[in-house]
């Protein structure tokens, strides 16, 4: 009896000051798959890179290795979150992928960015707001709004390479290192939309 009234008086008291012995369980998951699927992203897009130069298509491989680094940084903004969390977390699952031509490889790019951006991130965060996991939320907002950017250079990449105008596709590019957001050089701001951190820490890609 002692000891259930006890624990009924801790379970009071961790609930008077807004503490909770439950995780945001959906979040997690998503964070885990994000974690993953970011992670396979950064090296399909290194894997892209590759085979855009060796076809000699040198801009459009700066804004793979771009949009690699990006992937790279939402991965690890997903671990990060998931370790506050107290998940540990080991390395990525890399999914199986092929690199096929470019022009193919832009292609499978887009779908993949389409899904992200529509379906996985979306529902992602209504998990987080629904669980009040901010740091889930923020880091999924993040890589969501980079992607719709990412999807536009995918596709204006395929349009300049199907119209023979590649070598006026941008070739410098910049990524925030806080989170990941892309810029190219003729939309390069002073500071990223996302998270402000000032052009000076972007890396460059050029």
């Amino acid at each position: 009896m002692k000891k259930t009234l006890l624990s009924l008086i801790v379970f009071g008291v961790f609930s008077l000051f807004g503490f909770s012995q439950s995780k945001p369980v959906k979040s997690i998951d998503g964070l885990k798959a994000a974690y993953n699927g970011e992670s396979t992203a950064s090296a399909k897009y290194a894997k892209f890179a590759e085979a855009a130069k060796k076809e000699g298509l040198n801009n459009i491989a700066k804004m793979f290795l771009a949009t690699s680094n990006a992937e790279s940084i939402h991965a690890a903004n997903h671990k990060k979150v998931l370790t506050k969390l107290g998940v540990t977390v080991g390395d990525p699952v890399i999914d199986m992928f092929l690199v096929k031509t470019t022009a193919e490889n832009l292609a499978d790019a887009i779908k993949g960015e389409a899904y992200e951006m529509t379906i996985m991130y979306p529902g992602f965060i209504a998990s987080a707001v629904a669980e009040k996991a901010e740091g889930a939320k923020k880091s999924f907002t993040w890589a969501m709004d980079t992607e719709k950017k990412h999807n536009d250079f995918y596709q204006k990449a395929l349009a300049a390479l199907k119209g023979g105008t590649e070598k006026t596709f941008p070739g410098e590019w910049y990524v925030c290192p806080v989170c990941g957001n892309t810029y190219d050089v003729k939309t390069v701001a002073s500071s990223c939309d996302f998270c402000m951190t000032t052009k000076d820490k972007f890396t460059v890609f050029k």
